[in-house]
């Protein structure tokens, strides 16, 4: 039996965690007062992994092009049809999360801080780009302010590519960053279950098991949302490239259900790889765009982080005006590009987003305990869009595809 308990993955740990903390909320509700403690404790360790894993991520994905002429019409082309892609993924999400309002019906906690909000959501467009760079990094770092970190790790990290040599040893240095940050982040979210037990006790015991509700129709709203994607972003851009979709999506049926299954983009790379291969992309197209799409390209986690941090806001009782939702937008369309294809990363972002715009870290714990049906899909889409950036800019490129794989 204690064998069987050992092997049980953090996905079934959290779902223990989750009914417990509905039963203890529900039928025990003094015992939130003792439990709520292990909730702040949890949301204060992901937000210490925000400001280093950002910034070591950020500067690996830029240099991941290898030189500053890797950047060049190849790269400029992958990052304009990126922009695009993951531009239209948090407007479709911003709709939807608008539309739907499946954060309405809950009611957590406001940060009491709100003066860690961003400054752009209230002022002037000289302001917002004055505050654009910080005058202290660690200050950023300390506040959380994820703008300033986003746009000093993108500059960083095109300095330490231009510094050839010289910035090798930095680089190392970030890609060690990266690597610890990430076990840091696995021992972290090994709390997970007892941060999301605690935080569904205190919820159910203040406003009684509704609360579940507006869950359900959070992950039905992120799924409508992609399959919207899908038909209006990506299906296009196949068909504008001339590329046969059925003969497309069976081709890589394999990798999109081992992303869906395992949440992560990553294992399903090398067959990926493999698949765009066979479709007639080369191998100096293939191997160039689709590692650096993990970065720069991640629509579904794009998406998925509008949805939940409106989603956040409304379950806090907050209304953001649209001038504050597409300034967000704006925010995570630079974060999202230190997204790493691992499972539970877009969460790093959306704590950090939600810092900055002095939302409540609460809605986290609570996203959490359904956030597994969420990272399937939205992974999914993840790879799915990589493949389909990495078929276009070989297109814009010139290159023919395979006959079976090409439209007339």
């Amino acid at each position: 039996m204690w064998t069987k308990i050992k092997s049980f993955k953090l996905t079934t740990w959290i779902f223990i965690a989750l009914i417990l903390g509905f039963l203890i909320g529900h039928y025990l509700p003094g015992w939130t007062e003792y439990i709520k403690p292990f909730r702040t404790v949890f949301l204060n360790g992901v937000k210490c992994i925000i400001a280093p894993l950002i910034f070591a991520s950020i500067v690996m994905g830029i240099n991941s092009a290898g030189s500053v002429s890797g950047l060049g019409k190849t790269g400029a082309k992958a990052i304009i049809y990126f922009e695009i892609a993951t531009t239209l993924a948090l407007f479709i999400g911003l709709g939807f999360v608008n539309i739907f309002r499946p954060g309405d019906g809950l009611s957590i906690t406001a940060a009491a801080d709100t003066a860690s909000k961003l400054p752009e959501a209230k002022m002037s467009f000289a302001g917002f780009v004055e505050h654009l760079l910080p005058h202290n990094f660690f200050e950023a770092a300390a506040k959380g302010d994820v703008l300033q970190i986003v746009l000093f790790s993108v500059i960083f990290g095109i300095a330490v590519m231009m510094a050839g040599e010289k910035g090798k040893p930095v680089l190392n240095f970030c890609q060690s960053l990266n690597d610890v940050m990430f076990k840091f982040t696995d021992l972290i979210m090994k709390f997970a279950p007892i941060g999301v037990g605690a935080a569904m006790a205190g919820v159910v015991a203040e406003h009684g098991w509704q609360v579940m509700v507006p869950m359900f129709k959070l992950v039905g709203t992120l799924y409508l949302a992609l399959i919207v994607f899908v038909i209006i972003v990506i299906i296009p851009a196949l068909k504008y490239s001339k590329v046969k979709i059925g003969a497309f999506f069976k081709e890589l049926r394999p990798s999109l259900f081992l992303a869906f299954a395992t949440t992560s983009s990553e294992s399903a790379y090398p067959s990926a790889l493999e698949s765009l291969e066979k479709i007639g992309v080369s191998n100096r197209i293939a191997s160039f765009v689709l590692p650096l799409g993990y970065s720069f390209n991640l629509d579904g986690s794009t998406l998925y982080l509008a949805i939940a941090s409106v989603f956040v806001s409304q379950a806090a009782g907050i209304e953001l005006s649209m001038g504050t939702q597409i300034t967000m937008m704006l925010t995570l369309m630079l974060t999202t590009k230190g997204v790493a294809a691992v499972p539970r990363a877009s969460i790093v972002v959306l704590s950090g987003t939600l810092v900055a715009f002095g939302l409540p870290l609460e809605g986290i714990a609570l996203i959490l305990g359904v956030d597994e049906f969420m990272d399937m899909a939205r992974t999914t889409v993840n790879l799915l869009g990589n493949c389909v950036a990495t078929t276009v800019v070989s297109r814009w490129e010139g290159e023919s595809l395979t006959p079976e794989f090409t439209a007339n």
